[in-house]
Protein backbone atom coordinates (compact mmCIF):
# COMPACT_ATOMS: atom_id res chain seq x y z
CA UNK A 1 0.00 0.00 0.00
CA UNK A 2 1.36 3.40 -0.99
CA UNK A 3 1.71 6.36 1.34
CA UNK A 4 -1.28 8.04 -0.32
CA UNK A 5 -3.40 4.93 0.14
CA UNK A 6 -2.40 4.77 3.81
CA UNK A 7 -3.48 8.38 4.31
CA UNK A 8 -6.80 7.72 2.57
CA UNK A 9 -7.42 4.65 4.73
CA UNK A 10 -6.66 6.61 7.86
CA UNK A 11 -8.99 9.41 6.76
CA UNK A 12 -11.86 7.04 5.88
CA UNK A 13 -14.20 6.50 8.81
CA UNK A 14 -14.78 2.89 9.83
CA UNK A 15 -18.18 1.40 10.61
CA UNK A 16 -17.38 1.78 14.31
CA UNK A 17 -16.51 5.44 13.79
CA UNK A 18 -19.80 6.05 12.00
CA UNK A 19 -21.75 4.23 14.73
CA UNK A 20 -20.04 6.31 17.40
CA UNK A 21 -20.78 9.53 15.54
CA UNK A 22 -24.37 8.40 14.97
CA UNK A 23 -24.91 7.76 18.68
CA UNK A 24 -23.52 11.21 19.46
CA UNK A 25 -25.94 12.77 16.93
CA UNK A 26 -28.90 10.83 18.39
CA UNK A 27 -27.98 12.00 21.90
CA UNK A 28 -27.86 15.58 20.64
CA UNK A 29 -31.26 15.11 18.97
CA UNK A 30 -32.89 13.68 22.12
CA UNK A 31 -31.39 16.36 24.35
CA UNK A 32 -32.84 19.00 22.02
CA UNK A 33 -36.31 17.42 22.18
CA UNK A 34 -36.52 18.74 25.75
CA UNK A 35 -36.00 22.40 24.86
CA UNK A 36 -39.60 23.24 23.85
CA UNK A 37 -42.32 20.95 25.31
CA UNK A 38 -42.62 22.96 28.54
CA UNK A 39 -43.45 26.04 26.44
CA UNK A 40 -45.37 24.48 23.53
CA UNK A 41 -47.62 22.56 25.93
CA UNK A 42 -49.16 25.79 27.25
CA UNK A 43 -50.78 26.96 24.00
CA UNK A 44 -53.39 24.15 23.64
CA UNK A 45 -54.43 24.71 27.28
CA UNK A 46 -54.81 28.50 27.12
CA UNK A 47 -58.59 28.48 27.54
CA UNK A 48 -58.49 26.04 30.48
CA UNK A 49 -55.69 27.94 32.19
CA UNK A 50 -57.40 31.32 31.72
CA UNK A 51 -60.66 29.95 33.14
CA UNK A 52 -58.98 28.19 36.08
CA UNK A 53 -56.63 31.01 37.06
CA UNK A 54 -58.81 33.94 36.02
CA UNK A 55 -56.20 35.41 33.66
CA UNK A 56 -56.51 37.77 30.69
CA UNK A 57 -54.75 37.06 27.39
CA UNK A 58 -51.88 39.22 28.64
CA UNK A 59 -51.70 37.27 31.90
CA UNK A 60 -51.66 33.85 30.28
CA UNK A 61 -48.93 35.09 27.92
CA UNK A 62 -46.64 35.26 30.97
CA UNK A 63 -46.49 31.45 30.97
CA UNK A 64 -44.63 31.76 27.66
CA UNK A 65 -42.88 35.04 28.41
CA UNK A 66 -41.38 34.02 31.77
CA UNK A 67 -39.47 30.92 30.56
CA UNK A 68 -38.33 32.79 27.45
CA UNK A 69 -37.05 35.63 29.64
CA UNK A 70 -35.30 33.09 31.88
CA UNK A 71 -33.66 31.57 28.80
CA UNK A 72 -32.07 34.93 28.10
CA UNK A 73 -31.27 36.13 31.60
CA UNK A 74 -29.80 32.77 32.64
CA UNK A 75 -27.81 32.08 29.45
CA UNK A 76 -24.53 33.29 31.07
CA UNK A 77 -25.08 30.71 33.83
CA UNK A 78 -24.29 28.06 31.22
CA UNK A 79 -20.71 29.31 31.07
CA UNK A 80 -20.30 28.97 34.83
CA UNK A 81 -21.81 25.47 34.82
CA UNK A 82 -19.64 24.34 31.88
CA UNK A 83 -16.48 25.60 33.54
CA UNK A 84 -17.18 23.34 36.51
CA UNK A 85 -18.65 20.29 34.79
CA UNK A 86 -17.50 20.47 31.15
CA UNK A 87 -19.77 20.56 28.11
CA UNK A 88 -21.19 17.08 28.69
CA UNK A 89 -21.98 17.66 32.35
CA UNK A 90 -23.36 21.11 31.68
CA UNK A 91 -25.99 19.81 29.27
CA UNK A 92 -26.95 17.14 31.83
CA UNK A 93 -27.39 19.82 34.50
CA UNK A 94 -29.68 21.76 32.15
CA UNK A 95 -31.79 18.65 31.42
CA UNK A 96 -32.08 17.87 35.14
CA UNK A 97 -33.35 21.39 35.92
CA UNK A 98 -35.87 21.12 33.06
CA UNK A 99 -37.12 17.81 34.44
CA UNK A 100 -37.48 19.04 38.01
CA UNK A 101 -39.16 22.31 37.02
CA UNK A 102 -41.57 20.48 34.72
CA UNK A 103 -42.63 17.78 37.18
CA UNK A 104 -43.17 20.41 39.89
CA UNK A 105 -46.02 21.86 37.81
CA UNK A 106 -48.26 19.02 38.97
CA UNK A 107 -48.23 20.22 42.56
CA UNK A 108 -49.93 23.62 42.38
CA UNK A 109 -52.67 25.59 40.58
CA UNK A 110 -51.69 29.04 41.86
CA UNK A 111 -50.54 31.55 39.25
CA UNK A 112 -47.35 32.45 41.14
CA UNK A 113 -46.42 28.76 41.48
CA UNK A 114 -46.90 28.02 37.79
CA UNK A 115 -44.86 31.11 36.85
CA UNK A 116 -42.08 30.03 39.23
CA UNK A 117 -42.00 26.58 37.64
CA UNK A 118 -41.90 28.22 34.20
CA UNK A 119 -38.86 30.27 35.26
CA UNK A 120 -37.07 27.17 36.58
CA UNK A 121 -37.73 25.33 33.32
CA UNK A 122 -36.48 28.33 31.35
CA UNK A 123 -33.26 28.30 33.40
CA UNK A 124 -32.63 24.65 32.51
CA UNK A 125 -33.35 25.33 28.85
CA UNK A 126 -30.94 28.29 28.94
CA UNK A 127 -28.09 26.12 30.22
CA UNK A 128 -28.58 23.21 27.80
CA UNK A 129 -29.42 25.36 24.79
CA UNK A 130 -26.49 27.75 25.21
CA UNK A 131 -24.01 24.87 25.36
CA UNK A 132 -25.29 22.91 22.35
CA UNK A 133 -23.60 25.16 19.73
CA UNK A 134 -20.31 24.59 21.55
CA UNK A 135 -21.01 20.83 21.45
CA UNK A 136 -21.58 21.06 17.70
CA UNK A 137 -18.36 23.03 17.22
CA UNK A 138 -16.36 20.58 19.33
CA UNK A 139 -17.77 17.30 17.96
CA UNK A 140 -19.28 18.03 14.53
CA UNK A 141 -17.20 20.92 13.18
CA UNK A 142 -17.06 19.47 9.65
CA UNK A 143 -20.86 19.69 9.11
CA UNK A 144 -22.11 22.38 11.50
CA UNK A 145 -25.23 23.45 9.59
CA UNK A 146 -26.45 19.90 8.98
CA UNK A 147 -25.92 18.80 12.59
CA UNK A 148 -27.49 22.03 13.85
CA UNK A 149 -30.44 21.12 11.63
CA UNK A 150 -30.62 17.69 13.28
CA UNK A 151 -30.74 19.00 16.82
CA UNK A 152 -33.08 21.81 15.78
CA UNK A 153 -35.37 19.16 14.31
CA UNK A 154 -35.34 17.52 17.74
CA UNK A 155 -36.26 20.87 19.23
CA UNK A 156 -39.13 21.22 16.77
CA UNK A 157 -40.31 17.64 17.26
CA UNK A 158 -40.53 18.16 21.01
CA UNK A 159 -42.66 21.24 20.42
CA UNK A 160 -44.88 19.45 17.88
CA UNK A 161 -45.56 16.47 20.13
CA UNK A 162 -46.31 18.70 23.12
CA UNK A 163 -48.60 20.96 21.09
CA UNK A 164 -50.57 18.01 19.74
CA UNK A 165 -50.72 15.72 22.77
CA UNK A 166 -51.10 18.03 25.79
CA UNK A 167 -54.81 18.81 25.38
CA UNK A 168 -55.81 15.14 25.04
CA UNK A 169 -53.57 14.38 28.03
CA UNK A 170 -55.31 17.07 30.07
CA UNK A 171 -58.71 15.60 29.15
CA UNK A 172 -57.59 12.07 29.98
CA UNK A 173 -55.99 13.08 33.28
CA UNK A 174 -58.67 15.68 34.09
CA UNK A 175 -55.89 18.10 35.10
CA UNK A 176 -53.97 20.62 33.05
CA UNK A 177 -51.13 20.94 35.64
CA UNK A 178 -50.54 17.17 35.54
CA UNK A 179 -50.62 17.25 31.74
CA UNK A 180 -47.94 19.97 31.75
CA UNK A 181 -45.88 18.00 34.28
CA UNK A 182 -46.03 14.79 32.24
CA UNK A 183 -43.37 16.12 29.84
CA UNK A 184 -40.74 15.65 32.56
CA UNK A 185 -40.44 12.07 31.34
CA UNK A 186 -38.66 13.36 28.22
CA UNK A 187 -36.08 15.20 30.31
CA UNK A 188 -35.22 12.17 32.40
CA UNK A 189 -35.02 9.99 29.28
CA UNK A 190 -32.72 12.62 27.76
CA UNK A 191 -30.43 12.47 30.80
CA UNK A 192 -30.15 8.68 30.49
CA UNK A 193 -29.24 8.79 26.79
CA UNK A 194 -26.91 11.80 27.10
CA UNK A 195 -25.05 10.02 29.92
CA UNK A 196 -24.88 6.75 27.96
CA UNK A 197 -23.41 8.59 24.95
CA UNK A 198 -20.63 10.27 26.94
CA UNK A 199 -17.82 8.34 25.24
CA UNK A 200 -19.35 8.84 21.78
CA UNK A 201 -19.71 12.58 22.34
CA UNK A 202 -16.02 12.72 23.40
CA UNK A 203 -16.28 16.19 24.92
CA UNK A 204 -13.77 15.72 27.74
CA UNK A 205 -10.94 17.28 25.74
CA UNK A 206 -12.98 20.13 24.26
CA UNK A 207 -11.09 23.36 24.81
CA UNK A 208 -14.18 25.48 25.06
CA UNK A 209 -15.76 24.86 28.47
CA UNK A 210 -12.82 25.84 30.63
CA UNK A 211 -12.43 29.09 28.73
CA UNK A 212 -16.08 30.08 28.81
CA UNK A 213 -16.98 32.88 31.19
CA UNK A 214 -19.72 35.46 31.61
CA UNK A 215 -17.21 38.26 31.01
CA UNK A 216 -16.13 36.55 27.79
CA UNK A 217 -19.35 37.27 25.89
CA UNK A 218 -18.58 38.90 22.55
CA UNK A 219 -19.79 42.41 23.41
CA UNK A 220 -17.24 44.13 21.17
CA UNK A 221 -18.03 42.18 18.00
CA UNK A 222 -20.25 43.84 15.40
CA UNK A 223 -20.93 40.45 13.82
CA UNK A 224 -21.97 39.00 17.18
CA UNK A 225 -24.42 41.87 17.61
CA UNK A 226 -25.93 41.23 14.18
CA UNK A 227 -26.30 37.54 15.02
CA UNK A 228 -27.90 38.56 18.33
CA UNK A 229 -30.45 40.82 16.58
CA UNK A 230 -31.32 38.07 14.11
CA UNK A 231 -31.58 35.52 16.94
CA UNK A 232 -33.87 37.83 18.91
CA UNK A 233 -36.25 38.24 15.99
CA UNK A 234 -36.13 34.54 15.15
CA UNK A 235 -36.93 33.52 18.74
CA UNK A 236 -39.65 36.13 19.25
CA UNK A 237 -41.45 34.91 16.13
CA UNK A 238 -41.15 31.29 17.23
CA UNK A 239 -42.61 31.82 20.70
CA UNK A 240 -45.39 33.96 19.29
CA UNK A 241 -46.23 31.06 16.97
CA UNK A 242 -46.33 28.59 19.83
CA UNK A 243 -48.37 30.87 22.07
CA UNK A 244 -50.82 32.54 19.71
CA UNK A 245 -51.44 30.79 16.37
CA UNK A 246 -53.87 28.30 17.93
CA UNK A 247 -55.83 31.05 19.77
CA UNK A 248 -55.86 33.15 16.56
CA UNK A 249 -57.35 30.24 14.62
CA UNK A 250 -60.12 29.82 17.21
CA UNK A 251 -60.86 33.51 17.89
CA UNK A 252 -60.32 35.10 14.45
CA UNK A 253 -60.44 32.08 12.16
CA UNK A 254 -63.57 30.43 13.56
CA UNK A 255 -61.89 27.07 14.11
CA UNK A 256 -62.63 24.69 16.95
CA UNK A 257 -59.99 24.17 19.63
CA UNK A 258 -59.30 20.67 18.30
CA UNK A 259 -58.96 21.90 14.71
CA UNK A 260 -56.63 24.73 15.76
CA UNK A 261 -54.49 22.24 17.68
CA UNK A 262 -54.25 19.98 14.64
CA UNK A 263 -53.16 22.89 12.44
CA UNK A 264 -50.54 24.02 14.97
CA UNK A 265 -49.19 20.49 15.23
CA UNK A 266 -49.13 20.19 11.44
CA UNK A 267 -47.22 23.48 11.15
CA UNK A 268 -44.63 22.43 13.72
CA UNK A 269 -44.33 19.01 12.06
CA UNK A 270 -43.61 20.70 8.72
CA UNK A 271 -41.02 22.81 10.53
CA UNK A 272 -39.33 19.64 11.81
CA UNK A 273 -38.91 18.35 8.25
CA UNK A 274 -37.70 21.76 7.05
CA UNK A 275 -35.20 21.96 9.92
CA UNK A 276 -33.34 19.01 8.39
CA UNK A 277 -34.09 19.52 4.68
CA UNK A 278 -33.23 23.22 4.37
CA UNK A 279 -29.73 22.96 5.96
CA UNK A 280 -29.05 19.93 3.73
CA UNK A 281 -29.93 22.00 0.66
CA UNK A 282 -28.64 25.43 1.64
CA UNK A 283 -26.86 25.29 4.97
CA UNK A 284 -23.36 24.28 3.87
CA UNK A 285 -23.01 27.12 1.34
CA UNK A 286 -20.15 29.49 1.97
CA UNK A 287 -22.57 32.40 1.64
CA UNK A 288 -25.53 31.68 3.92
CA UNK A 289 -27.49 34.80 3.06
CA UNK A 290 -29.59 33.22 0.29
CA UNK A 291 -31.08 30.59 2.58
CA UNK A 292 -31.59 33.09 5.40
CA UNK A 293 -33.33 35.66 3.17
CA UNK A 294 -35.60 33.14 1.39
CA UNK A 295 -36.80 31.54 4.61
CA UNK A 296 -37.25 34.91 6.33
CA UNK A 297 -39.42 36.25 3.50
CA UNK A 298 -41.55 33.07 3.55
CA UNK A 299 -42.03 33.46 7.30
CA UNK A 300 -43.07 37.11 6.93
CA UNK A 301 -45.57 36.16 4.22
CA UNK A 302 -47.09 33.50 6.48
CA UNK A 303 -47.61 35.96 9.34
CA UNK A 304 -49.13 38.46 6.90
CA UNK A 305 -51.57 35.81 5.69
CA UNK A 306 -52.63 34.91 9.22
CA UNK A 307 -53.15 38.62 9.99
CA UNK A 308 -55.30 39.47 6.98
CA UNK A 309 -57.01 36.16 6.13
CA UNK A 310 -57.05 33.96 9.26
CA UNK A 311 -60.07 31.98 8.05
CA UNK A 312 -59.04 31.63 4.40
CA UNK A 313 -56.24 29.61 2.76
CA UNK A 314 -55.07 28.63 6.24
CA UNK A 315 -53.03 25.70 4.96
CA UNK A 316 -51.05 28.10 2.76
CA UNK A 317 -50.05 30.19 5.79
CA UNK A 318 -49.25 26.98 7.69
CA UNK A 319 -46.99 25.84 4.86
CA UNK A 320 -45.26 29.21 4.53
CA UNK A 321 -44.40 29.41 8.23
CA UNK A 322 -43.78 25.69 8.44
CA UNK A 323 -41.22 25.63 5.62
CA UNK A 324 -40.00 29.20 6.07
CA UNK A 325 -39.48 29.36 9.81
CA UNK A 326 -38.59 25.69 10.02
CA UNK A 327 -35.73 26.34 7.60
CA UNK A 328 -34.78 29.69 9.12
CA UNK A 329 -34.38 28.39 12.66
CA UNK A 330 -31.40 26.02 12.14
CA UNK A 331 -29.69 28.48 9.81
CA UNK A 332 -29.85 31.13 12.54
CA UNK A 333 -28.73 28.72 15.26
CA UNK A 334 -25.76 27.71 13.09
CA UNK A 335 -24.51 31.30 12.81
CA UNK A 336 -22.52 31.24 16.11
CA UNK A 337 -20.85 28.03 14.90
CA UNK A 338 -19.96 29.25 11.42
CA UNK A 339 -18.79 32.64 12.72
CA UNK A 340 -16.52 31.17 15.42
CA UNK A 341 -13.00 29.76 15.48
CA UNK A 342 -13.50 27.13 18.22
CA UNK A 343 -15.95 25.82 20.82
CA UNK A 344 -15.08 28.59 23.28
CA UNK A 345 -15.72 31.31 20.68
CA UNK A 346 -18.98 29.62 19.62
CA UNK A 347 -20.06 29.58 23.27
CA UNK A 348 -19.28 33.29 23.66
CA UNK A 349 -21.33 34.27 20.61
CA UNK A 350 -24.24 31.91 21.37
CA UNK A 351 -24.24 32.99 25.01
CA UNK A 352 -24.53 36.63 23.97
CA UNK A 353 -27.21 35.81 21.37
CA UNK A 354 -29.27 33.93 23.95
CA UNK A 355 -28.65 36.41 26.79
CA UNK A 356 -29.74 39.47 24.82
CA UNK A 357 -31.87 37.76 22.17
CA UNK A 358 -34.13 35.75 24.44
CA UNK A 359 -34.50 38.64 26.84
CA UNK A 360 -35.88 40.68 23.94
CA UNK A 361 -37.83 37.74 22.51
CA UNK A 362 -39.67 37.28 25.80
CA UNK A 363 -41.49 40.54 25.12
CA UNK A 364 -42.99 39.22 21.87
CA UNK A 365 -45.76 36.94 23.22
CA UNK A 366 -46.60 39.52 25.89
CA UNK A 367 -47.02 42.30 23.30
CA UNK A 368 -49.25 40.06 21.18
CA UNK A 369 -51.41 39.45 24.25
CA UNK A 370 -51.59 43.17 25.00
CA UNK A 371 -52.59 44.00 21.41
CA UNK A 372 -55.19 41.22 21.49
CA UNK A 373 -56.70 42.60 24.70
CA UNK A 374 -56.65 46.15 23.31
CA UNK A 375 -58.07 45.54 19.82
CA UNK A 376 -60.18 42.45 20.41
CA UNK A 377 -58.48 40.43 17.66
CA UNK A 378 -55.04 39.36 16.46
CA UNK A 379 -54.83 41.29 13.16
CA UNK A 380 -52.65 44.20 14.33
CA UNK A 381 -50.41 41.90 16.38
CA UNK A 382 -49.73 39.54 13.47
CA UNK A 383 -49.17 42.46 11.10
CA UNK A 384 -46.47 43.64 13.51
CA UNK A 385 -44.94 40.14 13.50
CA UNK A 386 -44.89 40.14 9.68
CA UNK A 387 -43.09 43.51 9.67
CA UNK A 388 -40.61 42.29 12.30
CA UNK A 389 -39.82 39.24 10.19
CA UNK A 390 -39.32 41.35 7.06
CA UNK A 391 -36.94 43.71 8.89
CA UNK A 392 -34.68 40.78 9.79
CA UNK A 393 -33.54 40.76 6.17
CA UNK A 394 -31.53 43.95 6.77
CA UNK A 395 -28.93 42.52 9.20
CA UNK A 396 -28.93 39.21 7.32
CA UNK A 397 -27.76 40.92 4.13
CA UNK A 398 -24.67 42.23 5.95
CA UNK A 399 -23.44 38.74 6.91
CA UNK A 400 -21.14 38.22 3.95
CA UNK A 401 -18.60 35.35 4.05
CA UNK A 402 -15.83 37.96 4.21
CA UNK A 403 -17.28 39.59 7.33
CA UNK A 404 -17.85 36.22 9.00
CA UNK A 405 -14.22 35.30 8.36
CA UNK A 406 -13.15 38.57 9.95
CA UNK A 407 -15.32 37.74 12.98
CA UNK A 408 -13.41 34.49 13.44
Amino acid sequence: MTSTQNQQAAASPTAADRATLGLAAVALFVAAINLRPAIAAVSPLVDAIRADLGLSATGVALLTTIPTLAMGVCAPVAALVARRTGLHGGVNVGLLIIGLGTIARAFGHATWFQLACAFIVGTGIAIAQTLLPAVVKARFSSRPSLVTGIYTAGLGLGGAVAAGATAPLADALDSWPVALASWAVLAFAGIVLWSAAKRSLALEDAAGPRKLSTKGLAWGSATAWKITVISAGNSALYYCELAWIAPLLTNDGGRSTASAGVLLTAMISIQVVAMIAVPMLLGERKDQRLGLVVTTVMTAAGFLGFALLPGTAVWLWVLLIGIGHGGLFPLVLALPVTASRDAAHAGRISGMAFFVGYGCAAVGPLLVGLLRDTTGNFMLAFLALAVAAALMVLPILTLSPHRLSLAE
